[in-house]
């Protein structure tokens, strides 16, 4: 591991999340980045801003590091508390239920290729 990045309470459900991390788990930084840029899904503008954060890390413990020779090494999507947001939706019988408005930690690791 070279860097790390954590995005805390994220404000998109962990299922949107998960798929586009899946896309990117295990390619380049940079291909990395390029392919979020044209990604039409609604955690690619989170996820890549937690990449460039990652990279900037990486240059920050060592600022020789090769932009091509980083890639992710580790990228997970872990449910976040709730707490926050309380949201209600009148219902049927004078009853109220709460809207769950999702949340995430995003976490990624870039590893270094020599």
């Amino acid at each position: 591991m070279v860097s790390k990045a954590i995005a805390r309470f994220a404000r998109i459900s962990v299922r949107k999340a998960r798929v586009v991390v899946d896309l990117v788990r295990g390619r380049q930084a940079g291909e990395a980045l390029q392919l979020l840029e044209f990604t039409q899904k609604s955690g690619a503008p989170v996820l890549k801003k937690v990449i460039e954060s990652a990279v900037a890390n990486a240059r920050t413990v060592s600022p020789g590091v090769d932009l091509d020779s980083l890639f992710i090494e580790t990228a997970f999507v872990d449910k976040a508390p709730n707490k926050h947001m309380r949201r209600w939706r009148p219902r049927a019988m004078g009853r109220a239920t709460r809207i769950q408005k999702g949340t995430s930690h995003i976490t990624i690791e870039l590893g270094s290729r020599q």
